[in-house]
């Protein structure tokens, strides 16, 4: 037996040197079905079979690289032969050799996203349609679904309930729109990735002799993560493995998560009812995972209804119990993280590198961000740019820098014609000569332009007086709002807001709720400052803290970051400590998903899929109030945490705190005098129904602040402080108190802060805890 077999478990051994027929391997989370893949291809090698015969179908790049690279140390320099890779780079490279049957040359040309949406935008101009009703995001996500399906054009003309559905969506002439695109795209010499597939769809069902030729070629054909394969990817490999029925698939029912994409779970689900004879093989150890994650998650998924058999387990340690933590808000909840990772790298000599933070929409990377930037922690976002360098965030922030700087020219320049007001190019280069030429800001031109001779038409020049009477009016009104307020008030005159409403794509939700989170930002910002003397929560304060803080976010040679990123990035990964952020209700799961059972499923796989990361350690967080459009809105702990088995969780605050805790004084009631109450009766001679609580109700109730939060009602005290003493502060870290003057609700102290500085701070307000 090879040395590479006997690396393998029972289960794992199984599966590998099973040669000929269809067979499915359940590979559970952690279980190693990448070695098992990687060992069945060099296994089937080592037994005559030619590598120009194997198939070997991928989501990622990275995950055929690594599987390549681990097979050539086995079979050597042979495995360059084997047709490995994603779904689309295969049947690109197909396509390149066949696509002359469809009329395509062999160097067609591949369009990317943005390729698409400018062609769909150039067709709505040009047939003269609203572009409000026929936005080319919403008409390029369509025509994508309708692809992944097999939809074609004339399947699409063929189709009245279809048809029927654009009409009453006020849009009858998306077919007329996708037969142009389609049309346009052909004319060209060119595929978007959805036609990748498409093409090969049509190329295999058009001509036989080719599928005959594909068939013959593909003797044995392996899938990694087929849960996670759309239609036209099943119908592909269904159409391949046809003749010689020699398929492995290898996948994870409970992590399949893209159905937002396409991805049909049905593909796992009903696999053993598509071929004959299909040999199952589960993997079930997990290697990744102590005892106890591996178990809590298995009490998470086994609330499914959708699921195929299988039992997780692991000869780990049993390792710590899942902590789970709840905050007062999402700054104390970026403040904990912070905390815990600083604590974890000095007890116990962590790396930041070792340790992910997941959340379920990358808005909620803001808090985290700025928490990890106080404590000097360096991170990298995975999936998305850095909080303050998104586009629609920094626009926001260029609006700001001009109210309070209207010399800034750079953010002038990015904002004048953001969103659209008619403010070309061209004439933006006439403003910088101009300006350039009589040493002036652009913005001083725009205010004397009737006064100049610029060679701009009357109409533009209104447009231009109209932008800089705007931001004079913001300007005044900062002289007496806060930097909250002003912001709320710009993100909404401006138009920004609302062009982003209008988008209705994935992508213009995602713009809307990073302003939302920026919104809550600066509203923690200014409650913050109120700690301060003589600070005000002013826009000039709020700029100067954010650009102090994004400073640190510079790139460095140093790989050894805490990890950002979403749930569904994280999916393939695994880190010695993981953190579930948000775990509330409406954000996870998702308010969006909560409308059918299939949806609630695929929220509760995600949730097994970031559980299941974490190799040592996991903590759970959700908040009491998380901001929402600038306000502090009630929360309610996430159904999954209850759906764990108690005998797995650590909460770090005691359960029976969670019990509702009274805002007023029960003194100020009467007692009732129960000899007095007029007993009735119902009509029907049954007892009045019991007022007892829910179990659903008594849940609901948790959500309420912890010991010694503020609350409206309540005043809040002035710590005593003395000269000399310790205290730690949850923004500012450790100090020492160098003096105290004033008295009662007034008192104020000197402090030397390790991160802050000196500050002054208003007792009454500041969220100090003694040390000594």
């Amino acid at each position: 037996m090879q040395d590479y077999i006997k690396q393998l478990n029972e289960a794992q051994r199984e599966a590998v040197l099973q040669k000929d027929g269809p067979m499915i391997v359940i590979a559970g989370a952690g279980s190693g079905k990448t070695r098992v893949l990687t060992y069945r291809i060099a296994y089937l090698m080592s037994e005559g079979v030619d590598s120009f015969n194997i198939l070997a179908l991928t989501f990622t790049n990275k995950a055929a690289k690594e599987m390549k690279n681990r097979i050539s140390k086995i079979v050597g320099a042979e495995a360059k032969n084997l047709w490995m890779g994603t779904f689309h780079s295969v049947f690109a490279k197909i396509l390149r050799f066949e696509g002359g049957k469809l009329g395509f040359p062999s160097n067609f040309t591949i369009y990317d996203s943005n390729d698409s949406q400018q062609l769909i935008r150039s067709i709505i101009k040009e047939k003269n349609l609203d572009k409000d009703i026929y936005k080319y995001k919403q008409i390029l996500s369509r025509i994508s679904s309708f692809k992944n399906s097999l939809i074609t054009v004339n399947a699409y003309l063929k189709n009245p309930e279809l048809q029927e559905a654009d009409a009453m969506a006020k849009r009858p002439r998306l077919g007329e729109i996708y037969q142009e695109y389609v049309d346009r795209c052909f004319k060209s010499g060119a595929m978007d990735f959805d036609d990748l597939l498409l093409r090969t769809n049509e190329l295999l069902t058009r001509f036989p002799e080719v599928l005959a030729k594909y068939q013959q070629k593909f003797k044995y054909i392996l899938v990694d993560e087929y849960q996670d394969t759309n239609h036209s990817q099943y119908l592909i490999v269904r159409a391949l493995s046809d003749r010689y029925q020699n398929i492995c698939v290898v996948g994870d029912d409970a992590q399949s998560i893209y159905g937002f994409r396409g991805a049909n779970i049905n593909n796992i689900l009903n696999f053993q009812k598509d071929y004959s004879d299909v040999k199952s093989f589960r993997l079930e150890q997990n290697y990744r995972s102590t005892k106890n994650i591996v178990d809590a998650a298995n009490s998470i998924i086994e609330k499914n209804k959708t699921k195929l058999d299988k039992v997780v387990w692991t000869e780990n340690l049993e390792g710590s119990k899942i902590h789970v933590n709840r905050l007062v808000n999402d700054a104390e909840e970026g403040r904990f993280v912070a905390n815990s990772v600083t604590e974890k790298c000095m007890q116990e000599g962590a790396k930041n590198g070792e340790f992910a933070v997941l959340y379920r929409t990358n808005a909620q990377s803001r808090s985290i961000e700025d928490a990890l930037r106080r404590k000097d922690i360096p991170y990298r976002i995975y999936g998305g740019l850095s909080f303050y360098q998104r586009k629609e965030v920094k626009d926001i922030i260029a609006y700001l820098r001009l109210i309070v700087n209207p010399k800034d020219e750079e953010a002038l320049k990015r904002v004048i014609n953001n969103p659209s007001r008619g403010i070309g190019q061209t004439t933006i280069d006439k403003l910088i000569l101009a300006a350039n030429h009589y040493k002036r800001t652009i913005f001083e031109i725009i205010e004397n332009i009737n006064k100049l001779d610029l060679s701009i038409n009357k109409g533009t020049k209104t447009k231009l007086v109209n932008f800089v009477n705007m931001i004079k009016s913001f300007k005044v009104q900062n002289d007496s709002l806060n930097a909250f307020q002003i912001t709320e008030i710009v993100s909404k005159k401006t138009g920004l807001l609302q062009e982003f409403k209008k988008d209705g794509t994935p992508e213009g939700i995602a713009r809307i709720e990073n302003i939302e989170e920026l919104l809550n930002g600066i509203s923690d910002f200014v409650e913050g400052q109120k700690e301060l003397v003589d600070a005000k929560g002013s826009l000039t304060e709020f700029l100067e803290d954010i650009a102090l803080a994004t400073s640190l976010d510079k790139e460095t040679a140093d790989e050894d970051r805490v990890a950002l990123m979403t749930i569904h990035l994280a999916k393939g990964l695994e880190f010695p400590y993981v953190f579930i952020v948000g775990l509330e209700e409406d954000l996870f799961p998702s308010a969006m998903s909560l409308s059918t059972r299939s949806e609630l499923e695929e929220e509760r796989r995600l949730f097994y899929v970031a559980l299941t990361r974490a190799e040592k350690e996991a903590y759970l967080t959700y908040v009491v109030s998380r901001y929402r459009w600038g306000k502090l809105i009630d929360a309610e702990p996430s159904r999954f945490i209850e759906e764990i088995d108690e005998k797995y969780l650590d909460y770090m605050i005691p359960k029976d705190d969670y019990r509702y805790k009274p805002l007023i004084d029960k003194d100020i009631f009467d007692e009732v005098d129960k000899s007095k109450l007029r007993q009735t009766k119902p009509e029907n001679g049954t007892p009045p129904p019991s007022h007892k609580p829910t179990e659903q109700q008594l849940k609901r109730l948790r959500k309420i602040k912890p010991e010694g939060d503020s609350t409206p009602t309540q005043k809040a005290k002035p710590i005593q402080l003395d000269v000399g003493q310790m205290v730690e502060h949850t923004r500012f870290g450790k100090g020492e108190v160098l003096n105290v003057e004033g008295a009662g609700m007034d008192k104020k102290a000197e402090i030397k802060f390790e991160n802050g500085g000196v500050k002054n701070l208003i007792l009454k307000f500041a969220k100090l805890k003694i040390l000594s």
